[in-house]
């Protein structure tokens, strides 16, 4: 599609057309988008050292997810199909089993029940939210896109069954309003975010597993003591170019115990699931304070990160 084009009424039946859909949590979480706003972290209780469900923990990386919106029996109703660009609303979902009954229980996972993940189709606009759940098992969370547009909303959880899995399932919802496509962002090295600079190496490979390095900076300063965050010293979300496909991987060396990180750099390792483009959330937190970094990568070669100039993620962060 044009960039250039402009479609001034983008209703939810368009969003079909795009294919996207953008999903929303509770409390606002990591976002790259213009001039994200700055937030206290309060989720600071560590998840269990142990091995989580799905690949969630360290050196396994899980399969590509999101594509779907229903496997293994559960099914992701997303029940606001559409919102206006620029106007906060409220954003509700269940997660129903194959009896259609609403899931109430779940494995925490990092501090969590549920993470839900909203990206928008050009990767620009991305989020990390922690929606409330009701005890009827109803997910909900106030949302306020920043543009028109189709997203896609990703809901990361393990169901409390036995022998369960890790799921990611994937739906679509619409942001309405006049309509612009972004391109994706041209790969680089160097990220910028809320005056702090991250620098990426090591390479995302497709098929096989690889390191991915990143390091935090601040006024040309290591940063010396990141903080965990939700049980880790950074969460990493991979998305494919595309289609969205989507990756969770967790840092190597998980703290498990809530200290600070004697060191600016966190190292990832990964499984791209097909060479390709893709796009590199990395959420960390300092200060007290979470940060998001964004980096475009090309799986098959070395790693290389493209952010948005400081001072412009695309979209704003909560909790």
């Amino acid at each position: 599609m044009n960039t250039g084009l402009k479609i001034t009424t983008f209703a939810a039946v368009l969003a079909a057309a795009f294919g996207t859909a953008y999903g929303v949590g509770q409390g606002i979480d990591p976002v790259v988008a213009d001039s994200p706003p700055q937030h206290k972290d309060e989720h600071t209780r560590p998840a269990p050292p142990s091995e989580q469900a799905g690949g969630h923990a360290g050196h396994d990386t899980p399969p590509a997810g999101g594509l779907q919106i229903s496997e293994d029996g559960y099914t992701l109703d997303l029940q606001t199909p559409s919102v206006t660009a620029g106007q906060r609303a409220g954003l509700r979902f269940t997660v129903r089993d194959d009896s259609g009954r609403a899931v109430t229980a779940y494995q925490r996972e990092h501090d969590k029940e549920l993470h839900l993940i909203v990206a928008s189709r050009d990767l620009v606009t991305y989020r990390h939210l922690h929606p409330t759940r009701a005890a009827d098992g109803t997910w909900s969370a106030p949302v306020e896109l920043p543009r028109a547009g189709g997203y896609r909303v990703f809901a990361d959880f393990t169901p409390a069954k036995k022998n369960a899995r890790n799921l990611t399932l994937g739906a679509d919802l619409a942001a309405s309003g006049p309509y612009q496509p972004k391109e994706l962002p041209a790969p680089a090295t160097t990220a910028r975010t809320n005056g702090y600079e991250v620098k990426l190496s090591g390479a995302l490979r497709p098929g096989r597993a690889g390191e991915l390095k990143l390091e935090v900076s601040r006024a040309g300063r290591p940063v010396t003591d990141l903080q965990s965050y939700l049980g880790a010293y950074g969460h990493l979300v991979a998305l494919r170019s595309g289609d969205l496909a989507y990756l969770h991987v967790h840092p190597n060396g998980e703290p498990g115990d809530g200290r600070t990180r004697p060191g600016p750099d966190i190292s990832f390792t990964a499984t791209a699931p097909s060479a390709g483009s893709y796009r590199l959330f990395l959420d960390f937190k300092h200060d007290g304070k979470v940060h998001t970094a964004a980096f475009t990568v090309r799986a098959g070669g070395a790693a290389a990160g493209s952010g948005t100039p400081e001072g412009h993620a695309e979209d704003g962060h909560g909790h």
